[in-house]
C-alpha cells in the first residue's frame, strides 16, 4: 500500500454524485428505521389492524418493502465500499485507525442511542478489505457474488440439519430479558412509557444482543462484505469519477437492474407482508435477487440523471439538494436516532405505538427535510459535519480547523454563505 501521508486540509475535488447518492441513501434509511423508532414494527398484527389508518398503513407497508426495505442499506454499503477504496491506499495504519474509530462510534451509538446500529458491522467488515487488495477486478465480482448468494445456501442447510447458529446469542438475550424484564412482546410499552434514560440504556443493552442475533441469522456480515467488494470494484475502476466514460455500463445496469429487480421486489413485498409463505430459503433467495439489482438500478439511474443535467450545464437541483446531507451522512445517521428517541420514546414526546405507519413515514420525511436544511446551513460555514470532523481529527491525530475560509483566507462567520 501507499503510505505517503495525506494532508487532510488540502483542497480536493469531491465527486458530487457520491455525496448525492449518500444523501439519498440516508433519506431511505430514515424511512426504513423510523418504523422501528416509532415501535410500529414491534406491535402485533391485531394492534396494527385496530389503528385508524390500518388500511393505508398496509399499502404503505407494501410500498416500503417494494421500494425501500434493504435497498438504501445496500446503496449505503456500496458507497462505504467506494469510500474505503479511496482511503485504503493511504496506508495500513491510517486505514485500520479509521476503522477502529468507526467501530467506537458504532459501539457508542449501539449502547447510548439505538440498538439497531450498523456501523460496528461496517467497521468489522471494512477491516477485511485489505485482504482483497491483490484480488483482480473480475475476482472481486466473483467474491461479491459468492458472498451475496451464500446466505441462501446457509439457510437451506440450517433448515435441513436444524442448525441454529445464533443459539449462544439467544441464550445471552434470554439472560438480559430475565434480568431487565424486557421482551420483544413488551418493547412498545417499555419504550413508549420509559421515564428515564436508564430505561433506554437497559433496553439498548438487551437489544444489542438481539441485534447481533439478527446479524447472525440474517448473514448480514456476508452481505455487507459482498457489497463492500462491489464498491471496491467501482472505486478501482473510477466509475464514480468519470460517469461519461462509463455511460454504457451505467445504462445496462440501470436497465437490467430495473427489469430484474422491480418485478422480483413486488414478489418480495408480497412475501414479506403475507407471513413469509415461501419459507426461510425462499425469503432469503427473493431478498438476494431483488434487493441488490434494484439498488444498483437506483444508483445507476440517478448517476445518469446527474450526468445528463451536468453535460447540459444544468445540474439537477433536486439531486443537488441531497449533496449537503450526504456530506454529513454520519452525523445525520446518528442524529436520526436521537430525533427518533425524542419523538417516540417515553422520555421524549412519547408518540411511539400511538401512530400508524403512514404518519410515521410522514414524520420521517419531515425529519430528513429538516436535516437537509440544517446540513446546507452548517456546510455554508464549516468544512465537515460535526461527527465527520471529530472522526477525521481522531484519525489524523491533530487539530483540523473546522471553519471554511473566505477568499482572503480568513475564517467565515457562522452566518456567511458558501462561495
Amino acid at each position: 500500500m501507499n503510505s505517503k501521508p495525506i494532508d487532510p486540509a488540502e483542497h480536493s475535488r469531491r465527486h458530487a454524485i457520491l455525496d448525492i447518492l449518500r444523501g439519498i441513501a440516508v433519506f431511505g434509511i430514515c424511512l426504513a428505521n423510523f418504523g422501528e423508532f416509532s415501535l410500529y414494527t414491534f406491535q402485533g398484527a391485531d394492534v396494527q389492524a385496530a389503528m385508524p389508518t390500518a388500511g393505508i398503513d398496509r399499502m404503505v407497508r407494501f410500498l416500503q418493502y417494494l421500494f425501500v426495505d434493504g435497498k438504501f442499506y445496500t446503496l449505503f454499503s456500496l458507497l462505504f465500499g467506494i469510500g474505503f477504496s479511496i482511503i485504503i491506499g493511504r496506508g495500513s495504519a491510517f486505514f485500520y485507525r479509521r476503522m477502529g474509530l468507526l467501530a467506537a462510534i458504532g459501539l457508542a451509538h449501539l449502547i447510548l442511542l439505538w440498538a439497531g446500529d450498523i456501523l460496528i458491522l461496517y467497521a468489522a467488515m471494512g477491516m477485511l478489505l485489505p485482504l482483497f487488495r491483490r484480488v483482480s477486478d473480475r475476482g472481486l465480482l466473483w467474491w461479491a457474488a459468492g458472498l451475496l448468494l451464500t446466505p441462501i445456501a446457509l439457510d437451506g442447510l440450517a433448515g435441513l440439519f436444524d442448525w441454529n447458529l445464533s443459539a449462544p446469542l439467544v441464550d445471552a438475550t434470554r439472560y438480559f430479558h430475565d434480568r431487565t424484564g424486557i421482551t420483544p412482546g413488551n418493547f412498545p410499552v417499555w419504550l413508549s412509557t420509559a421515564q428515564s434514560y436508564g430505561d433506554v440504556l437497559d433496553f439498548n443493552v438487551a437489544g444489542s444482543f438481539i441485534r447481533l442475533q439478527e446479524f447472525v441469522e440474517g448473514h448480514r456480515a456476508l452481505k455487507v462484505l459482498g457489497l463492500f467488494l462491489v464498491g471496491l470494484w467501482i472505486g478501482r475502476r473510477n466509475i464514480h469519477s468519470d460517469l461519461a466514460a462509463n455511460r454504457d455500463l451505467l445504462r445496462r445496469v440501470a436497465l437490467w437492474g430495473g427489469v430484474v429487480g422491480l418485478p422480483l421486489s413486488v414478489v418480495y413485498a408480497w412475501e414479506a407482508t403475507s407471513g413469509h409463505p415461501m419459507g426461510l430459503v425462499g425469503h432469503s433467495a427473493i431478498y438476494a435477487i431483488s434487493v441488490v439489482p434494484l439498488s444498483l438500478a437506483y444508483a445507476c439511474g440517478l448517476a445518469l440523471w446527474w450526468l445528463r443535467g451536468s453535460e447540459r450545464g444544468r445540474e439537477p437541483g433536486f439531486l443537488r439538494a441531497f449533496a449537503a446531507p450526504g456530506r454529513m451522512a454520519l452525523t445525520n445517521y446518528l442524529a436520526q436516532s436521537a430525533i427518533g428517541i425524542a419523538i417516540f420514546y417515553g422520555i421524549g414526546c412519547g408518540l411511539g405505538a400511538r401512530v400508524g405507519l403512514v404518519w410515521v413515514e410522514a414524520i420521517a420525511a419531515g425529519v430528513f427535510a429538516l436535516q437537509m436544511a440544517v446540513s446546507h446551513l452548517w456546510l455554508a460555514g464549516f468544512r465537515w459535519g460535526p461527527v465527520e470532523w471529530l472522526w477525521r481529527m481522531a484519525t489524523h491525530g491533530r487539530w483540523l480547523a473546522p471553519r471554511r475560509e473566505s477568499k482572503n483566507g480568513k475564517p467565515r462567520s457562522a452566518g456567511s454563505q458558501s462561495a
